[in-house]
């Protein structure tokens, strides 16, 4: 039952962090594709578009610094984990 419990928890987390990753790409690709066509559009100067990603970019950095101090807590290393993380990628 511990062989179970210590293949299927680093497989769940590595699910639901592969999918997290691929949901925040598409989002972050949508907005940037958005942003784009707004100012193409005549909608959004450029400068307002650059300070908007500004804005976006110190947000996206303080997520990072976020995720890093939770980074200790995700068992990377885990076989499991990796194969949970590329479905979630793949799949996700």
């Amino acid at each position: 039952m511990e062989q179970l419990v210590a293949f299927v928890g680093p497989f769940v987390v590595g699910l639901l962090v592969g999918v997290l990753a691929k949901r925040i790409l598409s989002v972050a690709l949508i907005l940037i594709a958005l942003f784009i066509a707004l100012a193409a559009l005549g909608y959004m100067s450029p400068e307002q578009v650059t300070r908007l990603l500004q804005q976006l970019g110190y947000a996206a950095k303080d997520a990072l610094d976020s995720a890093m101090k939770i980074k200790d807590a995700v068992p990377y290393s885990s076989v499991a984990f990796l194969i949970g993380l590329a479905i979630g990628l793949w799949k996700g």
